[in-house]
């Protein structure tokens, strides 16, 4: 089963179980979903690849989050417990991002092939890495682990 149609599958469950922090970061997803499918200029009708859906929950994702931080900055812990809870959800939806520690033994063994040696080549060696990383490790990770190898 699609991942999309698996989201649509959760949404009903959801409405039937009256799970409404659940319905709503849903319907969320399912909003962002077909406005990618608009943007890419297909009929919002259509199914989006399993890659596709992934792109858009790894953005609403970090939409929660930031908003989290916002909201926690403002003293609004109602809206932080609302924007946690959807961030439950989404998450879910995610496959499991490396560890630190996987990612450090990726990155000194791509630090080697490469021969970077210095910071000046940072930039081109987390380009690199990310590519190489890209759906598998968290953004954030990636770089606090290449910063503590130079």
């Amino acid at each position: 089963m699609l991942l999309q149609q698996q989201i649509k599958e959760d949404m009903k469950s959801a409405m039937k179980a009256k799970e409404q922090e659940k319905l709503m970061a849903i319907r969320g997803v399912m909003a962002s979903m077909t406005n990618k499918l608009v943007e890419l200029g297909r009929m919002p009708t259509d199914e989006l690849s399993d890659d596709e859906v992934l792109a858009v929950i790894r953005t609403e994702v970090k939409r929660r989050k930031d908003s989290i931080q916002q909201f926690g900055d403002a003293g609004r812990d109602d809206l932080v417990a609302g924007e946690k809870a959807e961030l439950v959800v989404l998450e879910a939806y995610l496959p499991a991002m490396m560890s630190q520690d996987a990612i450090r033994t990726i990155a000194i063994q791509k630090k080697e092939e490469l021969g970077i040696t210095d910071k000046s080549q940072m930039g081109k060696f987390v380009g690199t890495l990310m590519g190489e990383l890209k759906g598998k490790a968290d953004g954030t990770d990636v770089k606090a682990v290449v910063e503590s190898l130079f």
